[in-house]
């Protein structure tokens, strides 16, 4: 048997690549949506893919089984939970697929693959126990989804934070308690092949780990241990979940619904600087810039958003960016292909041009049209929050923010806040901040295009002097 991990670190997701040597054939289990990726590596390996699946409606990015079903793939997907939670895109459809419940089998080569319903994060969840026939009669190990983590489970509140389906957080979390149950019987030899790591909304501790087993999850897993009883976990496992980026209650949709077809990816044409710097934001258009913090806040074009090019790239755009927008991005030549990826990933496809910064620099400089934001530390902040007309807004999660924070303070979550940004009195100049300055850059920047008077506070939390309150 084949077997390969593929992980896209932005988003903590795992995919993964399972083959039979002796068929040559494979199946991809929850693909993201730019499926080539998937084709390279198979084809390094000399296999054919020839299925696809997913264990459940995701809320982090766009599943590619549509992609791969436009291609004539046979792809998997669960018939299980309630009539609001299913795959309404396959049904009645004519693409080559079957739908998939509790005890279900299906072979790909010598590989079988069992169905096990696992709700709770979702209602319709399933895993995958993999059993390699030429081997063995038993399973090797179980793909998990957003069921089991390493070192957490899926949350169950998404349904409600994120969708908006109101009034089903706790009764997930029952279910989801029901699912741990059951999978405390497997065998503890099985290992867990999870679908997110540290880093994934989809949970509050993940682990860095890339995979574990039934009995090391049995025994260290503290959500799992939390389920001594069904209300200890229900309580456990409800505190402290992170605001849901914005852009979860769009991937909802359209992963049930049906993901818009890719084919290829978008080819941003090359712009000047001055012809980004004509764009409208009243036509639609939104510019993403990606350059570093402090060069932004030097200067920028007006109107303009940041999300550095990191780690949170994805979150950021997602949470501040609208499908129907179309996208100009100031970045270095060779992060384009990767910054598109990205975005198509959370369903922004329309990306029509880029500059580079240094263009954008010598376009600012020549033209002395350079917008730029203050920045300040937190000395300066604890000196202007004296006067009525400054704000703190913290933009940390409420479970940091509940840690400790400046009094007096506001929060919204950074991912939250184009949502909420009604809540912020315009007439005064808000102070932005957050634990490290990363945050608050990209949510000053929001501000900013959006009206708001703003500083943009640069610091450590810890250097905020009175101390935070509690």
């Amino acid at each position: 048997m084949y077997f390969k991990q593929i992980f896209e670190e932005k988003l903590a997701q795992y995919s993964y690549l399972i083959g039979c040597q002796a068929t040559g054939e494979a199946i991809v289990i929850d693909p993201m949506r730019d499926i080539d990726r998937y084709y390279k590596t198979a084809e390094q390996e000399n296999l054919n893919i020839v299925a696809a699946a997913d264990t459940h409606i995701h809320a982090d990015y766009l599943t590619g089984l549509r992609e791969f079903a436009e291609k004539g793939i046979k792809v998997f997907a669960s018939d299980e939970g309630n009539e609001d939670w299913k795959y309404e895109w396959l049904k009645d459809s004519d693409y080559n697929y079957q739908l998939v419940n509790d005890g279900d089998q299906f072979s790909i080569g010598n590989i079988q693959f069992e169905v096990k319903h696992t709700p709770g994060h979702t209602p319709e969840h399933v895993s995958y126990s993999v059993i390699d026939s030429i081997a063995a009669e038993e399973p090797m190990g179980i793909l998990t989804g957003d069921f089991v983590f390493v070192g957490d489970v899926g949350r169950p509140d998404l349904l409600e934070s994120a969708a908006g389906q109101k009034g089903v957080m706790e009764s997930s979390a029952r279910e989801l308690y029901q699912s741990v149950e059951q999978f405390k019987s497997l065998p503890e030899y099985l290992q867990v092949w999870p679908g997110h790591g540290a880093g994934s909304a989809c949970g509050k501790a993940l682990g860095s780990v890339p995979e574990s087993t039934v009995g090391y999850e049995l025994r260290f897993n503290p959500s799992i241990q939390a389920s001594d009883t069904e209300q200890h976990f229900v309580k456990f496992i409800l505190k402290g979940q992170p605001e849901p980026p914005l852009y979860f209650a769009r991937m909802k949709r359209d992963n049930r619904g049906g993901p818009p077809i890719l084919g290829e990816l978008p080819t941003p044409q090359k712009m000047k600087a001055s012809n980004i710097a004509s764009v409208s934001r009243k036509m639609g258009n939104t510019v993403v810039d990606t350059r570093e913090r402090g060069r932004f806040m030097k200067g920028h074009l007006k109107d303009s958003l940041l999300s550095t090019f990191n780690k949170a790239f994805n979150t950021d755009v997602g949470s501040y960016v609208m499908e129907d927008e179309a996208i100009y991005l100031v970045i270095e030549e060779n992060q384009l292909e990767e910054a598109v990826r990205d975005l198509i990933r959370i369903g922004l496809d329309n990306i029509v041009g880029y500059t580079t910064p240094d263009e954008l620099e010598n376009y600012l400089l020549s033209n002395n049209s350079a917008a730029t934001i203050e920045t300040i530390d937190f000395k300066k902040t604890a000196e202007l929050i004296e006067y009525d007309n400054f704000g703190v807004l913290d933009v940390r999660k409420a479970t940091e923010f509940d840690e400790g924070h400046v009094d007096g303070a506001i929060n919204i979550a950074h991912t939250r806040l184009l949502d909420r940004e009604n809540d912020l009195d315009k007439k005064k100049t808000w102070l932005v901040h957050c634990q490290t300055g990363a945050r608050a850059s990209v949510a000053s920047a929001l501000l900013e295009r959006d009206g708001y008077k703003v500083k943009y506070v640069d610091d450590l939390i810890d250097n905020w002097h009175p101390k935070v309150t509690t």
